[in-house]
């Protein structure tokens, strides 16, 4: 795999982290926001590997970790100074 791969790669899961967490919502207070399954499912698996969601297997939703809020708040700030 390239390097162009690789950041590609890397670009499409910081958007698919931070478009779920922009569109998740929380059912109960100081539980974990939730997420449809609208992304493409590699990538979404990658992301459950780097422990950033908790993937159901049968689910049509995913569950963000505490990481993974605090990954994807990081790139929504990041992504905000880019504009």
């Amino acid at each position: 795999m390239s390097d162009t791969d690789k950041n590609e790669d890397l670009f499409a899961e910081e958007l698919t982290l931070l478009l779920l967490y922009l569109a998740s919502w929380t059912e109960v207070k100081d539980f974990p926001p939730r997420a449809w399954k609208n992304h493409r499912f590699e990538i979404l698996g990658a992301l459950a590997d780097k422990g950033l969601l908790l993937d159901s297997k049968g689910r049509k939703s995913v569950h963000f970790t505490p990481e993974g809020v605090a990954a994807a708040k990081r790139l929504e700030e990041k992504y905000r100074r880019r504009g």
